[in-house]
């Protein structure tokens, strides 16, 4: 089973929207724990188009804002309903999610 790791950057009068959001869609379960996601603050930057209908910023010029990163994990199984639930609540008209596969080697 190949597991992916998540990336999100949301704003934060989001972030608990999307962590629900990604626990509802199974992410974020490691044994007996649920809700597993890290969350830090960073700077982000865009440029909307002139055609664009930014949740932050003007079209035309560039946006800079702090917004957190969150991070979690799923199974690549998991991964439609997870880009389908998180986007149901995040704010950005166009919200990128990164999965990124991860290397679970193998124990003896």
């Amino acid at each position: 089973m190949t597991r992916l790791k998540i990336e999100i950057s949301v704003p934060e009068s989001h972030v608990e929207q999307v962590v629900d959001a990604l626990h509802a869609a199974g992410a974020g379960r490691a044994g007996e724990y649920a809700r597993c996601t890290s969350a830090w603050r960073i700077t982000g930057s865009w440029l909307p188009s002139p055609a664009a209908r930014p949740h932050l910023g003007t079209p035309g010029e560039v946006q800079r804002a702090d917004e957190y990163r969150v991070e979690s994990f799923c199974d690549h199984e998991q991964a439609a309903a997870v880009l389908k639930a998180v986007r149901a609540v995040h704010p950005y008209e166009e919200a990128v999610v990164n999965f990124l596969p991860l290397y679970d080697p193998v124990v003896d």
